[in-house]
């Protein structure tokens, strides 16, 4: 698990910055990419699309709440969420793979976690986050990720993280 500090938040140019990155490093090997985003209820895409242009590699954002939306719309197996619930390894593997599996993008990114300011358990308080990427024919790689502060720096570390995770796989 990793440990974030909130005291060095990303500031909104900051992550801007690191989407147009993230866009020219697409753009350059011929790839797109789709987001599917439970904790962060879209603000990947959000970042994404405040890049001019992106719509050259970015397919679509799926922000998918629900227990029912995650099935729907990313294919997260009932028993998976049932078992291991909505915030494990085993969820955020599922919605990687399905962003890829319902979208024509090769690179996908997915989020969940309790962002907050409720929601938290002992073995799952908030914070906590799991994030997934995966290139298509590739394997998903995830991380859990222990994130401090309010709700808004939750999800701010966590669209941070999340587009660190795509120039790492990107590369």
């Amino acid at each position: 698990m990793r440990i974030s500090d909130p005291t060095t938040l990303p500031s909104d140019d900051d992550l801007y910055a690191l989407s147009s990155t993230v866009g020219v490093r697409l753009t350059a090997e011929h790839l797109s990419l789709v987001t599917a985003e439970s904790c962060t209820g879209g603000w990947i895409a959000k970042a994404i699309t405040d890049v001019p242009g992106c719509s050259a590699w970015f397919e679509c954002g799926i922000a998918a709440y629900s227990y029912e939306a995650k099935q729907a719309l990313l294919g997260v197996r009932p028993e998976i969420l049932h078992k291991q619930g909505a915030v494990s390894e085993e969820t955020v593997l599922e919605m990687v793979s399905g962003a890829l599996i319902h979208a024509g993008a090769t690179v996908a990114v997915a989020v969940t976690g309790i962002a907050g300011p409720s929601g938290g358990t002992p073995d799952k308080p908030v914070g906590t986050v799991w994030l997934a990427w995966k290139r298509r024919g590739g394997y998903p790689v995830a991380e859990l990720h222990q994130f401090a502060g309010d709700r808004d720096a939750i999800r701010r570390q966590t669209v941070d993280v999340a587009l660190r995770g795509l120039l790492r796989l990107i590369d």
